[in-house]
């Protein structure tokens, strides 16, 4: 899976410093770490299945009998998942993923939502009042993804949600920018836009000094 990733602040906040572009490094860095399939055993042991339905051997002791069927489960949840999103504007399906690689890169993505946020936190004569403006822009192309990103067990069924400003950083951990005389906090109720068609999304709501 690739999933790109470039904050792009508004027009208004043009005063902000533009995140540098790393994504040559980053296909580089993907290419040398890809991952080798997490099923190829649960692939191998239903072949053997189906090649010998009469006579295939069956694991000895319960331990072995009951890892093979929960590889089986996840691998036929995660084929379910595939073909949801395959069939969600005719997109080619991610790879089947274990549940582990899916908490691994929600955990990325929430990441790069953090800094990003932070990164476009820049001082305005608005963060006065607590009302400068934010938006983020990203790519999570794995649906699956993006719905543990915001503490789903699915793919989002929404393209539009807001969440307060605890909910959101109960997700993605408290944001803060530390500026020179003072430290910038979210100040509202946060936008969160996803498109499961192209994997895009926006973030964006309002910061500056603690409103009282």
């Amino acid at each position: 899976m690739s999933d790109l990733f470039q904050p792009l602040p508004l027009a208004s906040d043009s005063t902000g410093t533009k995140r540098k572009s790393t994504a040559g490094a980053s296909s580089s860095k993907r290419a040398k770490t890809s991952q080798s399939d997490p099923f190829a055993d649960t692939k191998n042991a239903i072949q053997m299945v189906l090649a010998s339905p009469e006579s295939f051997v069956l694991p000895s002791g319960d331990g072995e009998y009951r890892k093979l069927v929960v590889s089986i489960a996840q691998y036929a949840k995660s084929l379910e998942g595939s073909v949801a999103v395959a069939g969600n504007g005719g997109i080619a399906a991610p790879p089947a993923k274990t549940p582990e690689q899916v908490s691994a890169e929600a955990e990325r993505i929430i990441n790069q939502i953090n800094r990003g946020i932070s990164k476009l936190m820049v001082w305005k004569p608005s963060c006065k009042t607590g009302s400068a403006k934010f938006a983020l822009d990203g790519v999570c192309t794995d649906p699956r993804v993006f719905g543990r990103v915001l503490g789903l067990n699915d793919s989002p069924n929404f393209k539009t949600k807001k969440y307060t400003k605890e909910e959101f950083e109960n997700l993605v951990g408290e944001i803060t920018k530390d500026v020179r005389y003072d430290r910038l906090y979210l100040t509202s109720g946060v936008n969160v836009r996803y498109d499961s068609g192209t994997g895009e999304f926006k973030i964006n709501g309002s910061y500056g000094k603690p409103v009282h």
